[in-house]
């Protein structure tokens, strides 16, 4: 039976963000010694160390990982933003210093936070394995850099240096600045009323105490010899629902109404390609912000869920919170932006 290891000194890159945050706040509970390294600082913890900085500059992040063991890497550009010099700079370029600054440093194990976008092209996925291909042809920026990201830190594994990618979908939960905010935005301006396709399309929403569990069982099975040194892994709910009851969940938790038109997906993808072209045509003249996107169209209208059988088998994952509770506690924790009588 293997020991496990006692608890050690860990930095977590991006620990201001959303995910980030949460991760450093179950570090905590779990008696790790915890340094952050961010852009900027936006929360205080007398627990923490706080080291700002720049992503891309190796003399940035090395005083932040002295005798550092696990090093959680998830910082990145929002899924939402249309910049690709960022996403480039930030997942690809800065990874690469990261890899470096680890190497120098001695830490021992990097778990990067990826995407199971990284497999997806728009086509339905039904639980998809760590096994299938990267996209070919990535429908956005942050598919296309958060890729290069990976793949660089997966052949990056080796002797001195223990590489894992752990792949969340869909993440949410308490303090979280895209998915609901946005999901209320559209409420409040009259867009929720409409279904992309016939409504049944299964997907896999991830609540973040769970991608933050899967992180942490990642980072500690970076043993020598483990069988999870140099794999990506997807972790989920193991609990796929349908895309558009998710939403109406959350909708009717916060008072609004559900979505009950339905528009069929072919015909929308198609006029959000046309919408596309032409703003790419139009943009040296006049910068659009695309909010009616392929990508977007399609995350809402496709099957995507995955298998997370790997992640059970090789470090124990399994979910720490269901989908009902995940739901019920993130609606909670969202009272300002319920709806006004």
């Amino acid at each position: 039976m293997a020991v496990r290891r006692s608890k050690k000194k860990c930095l977590v890159i991006g620990g201001c963000g959303f995910l980030g945050r949460h991760l450093v706040e179950e570090l905590l509970e779990r008696d790790y010694t915890v340094n952050v390294f961010d852009m900027r600082s936006t929360f205080e913890d007398e627990m923490v160390t706080f080291f700002i900085g720049d992503l891309c500059k190796t003399e940035d992040l090395l005083p932040a990982m002295e005798n550092v063991d696990i090093v959680f890497h998830c910082a990145s550009p929002a899924p939402s933003s249309d910049n690709y010099q960022l996403f480039y700079r930030v997942n690809y370029e800065g990874t690469k210093s990261v890899i470096s600054a680890c190497k120098e440093a001695g830490v021992q194990r990097l778990v990067l936070t990826s995407s199971a976008s990284v497999v997806f092209e728009g086509v339905d996925i039904q639980n998809g394995s760590e096994d299938l291909p990267y996209a070919s042809h990535p429908i956005d920026y942050y598919t296309e850099t958060k890729i290069l990201q990976e793949k660089e830190v997966l052949k990056s594994n080796c002797e001195d240096l223990h590489t894992i990618a752990v792949r969340p979908h869909g993440i949410f939960g308490p303090r979280d600045p895209q998915l609901v905010p946005t999901v209320v935005d559209m409420a409040r301006k009259g867009k929720s009323k409409y279904i992309i396709g016939d409504g049944r399309n299964l997907v896999d929403f991830t609540y973040v105490k769970n991608v933050v569990h899967g992180h942490i069982l990642a980072g500690e099975s970076l043993d020598e010899g483990s069988v999870t040194c140099g794999k990506a892994y997807h972790i989920t709910n193991d609990d796929p629902i349908y895309f558009w009851d998710f939403l109406s969940k959350i909708l009717i938790g916060l008072g609004y109404a559900a979505p009950r038109y339905k528009i069929p997906y072919t015909l929308l993808f198609y006029i959000a390609l046309v919408v596309q072209f032409f703003c790419t045509l139009l943009k040296p003249l006049v910068v659009i912000k695309l909010t009616f996107s392929p990508m977007r169209v399609a995350l809402a209208g496709t099957h995507h869920y995955y298998s997370c059988e790997r992640a059970k088998n090789d470090f124990a994952y399994k979910p720490l919170v269901n989908m009902d509770k995940a739901i019920d506690l993130t609606v909670q924790s969202y009272a300002e932006l319920r709806k006004k009588d």
